[in-house]
């Protein structure tokens, strides 16, 4: 196949698809096109949609390839679209940040490290689709260990795990996705919450990234160890934005 008529393929899918396509969905819808040819052809693409007088950028997200708008046009999408960019109150935050630096963790250790019970956020961020059950610790009372999802990697705009940023790096992460609290306060919470959780190295490497199993089980967040100290203080309003 020519090149051009593959880029204009491939252009033609990624705005169809409206979610990050990975090379390997690519190449079962392209069939006889091999990988490195399509490669080749989305890198050359994005080369071009990087021209600072265009409005769409071509971005490797969560694992695949994706056609967004850019960054520095957001205000007039938002008043086009007449919707607030989406916010994480400074629990949620908090939480995922924990969650991204030491996943797979369980919901005490995100307790011990907030000094606060986290049921209603962790159920919030499960809902929002930004965190998944990834299975049961080996440990007394089996607890549930969350890790974070593709969902979350879209949001932040990462490549994939190894690409979360620098801890100081992190608030501007937060800025530029659009979803942190508003004022110092919020904002300074979830950077506290990852250098602690960053302090503490996770017992076991990030798990491979799927896709999100979804099921009733996966939505659950009360199976939790056994004998589990009450908490001081809780969120009171940890599910709200």
């Amino acid at each position: 196949m020519e090149e051009e008529r593959l880029s204009a393929i491939l252009e033609s899918l990624l705005f169809a698809a409206g979610e990050p396509l990975p090379i390997a969905r690519l190449q079962v819808v392209l069939e006889s096109v091999p990988r490195e040819a399509i490669r080749k052809a989305l890198a050359d693409l994005a080369l071009t949609y990087a021209d600072g007088s265009r409005g769409i950028v071509l971005e490797e997200v969560a694992g695949g390839y994706q056609l967004r708008t850019a960054r520095e046009h957001a205000y007039y999408v938002r008043k086009l679209l007449a919707a607030k960019p989406p916010r994480l109150s400074r629990p949620l935050l908090e939480t995922v940040a924990i969650i991204a630096y030491r996943q797979p963790v369980t919901r005490p250790e995100i307790e011990q490290l907030r000094g606060v019970d986290s049921g209603g956020v962790l159920e919030t961020l499960l809902e929002r689709g930004l965190i998944r059950i990834a299975g049961r610790k080996e440990a007394p009372g089996r607890p549930i260990v969350y890790a974070t999802t593709p969902e979350f990697l879209e949001v932040f705009s990462l490549k994939d795990l190894a690409s979360l940023p620098d801890l100081e790096e992190f608030r501007a992460l937060q800025t530029v996705a659009g979803i942190a609290e508003s004022g110092e306060a919020g904002a300074d919470a979830p950077a506290a919450a990852a250098d602690t959780a960053a302090a503490e190295p996770a017992e076991h490497e990030p798990p491979a990234l799927t896709a999100s199993e979804d099921s009733a089980s996966d939505r659950q967040t009360s199976d939790d160890a056994e004998g589990e100290p009450p908490p001081q203080r809780s969120d009171d309003n940890s599910s709200q934005d």
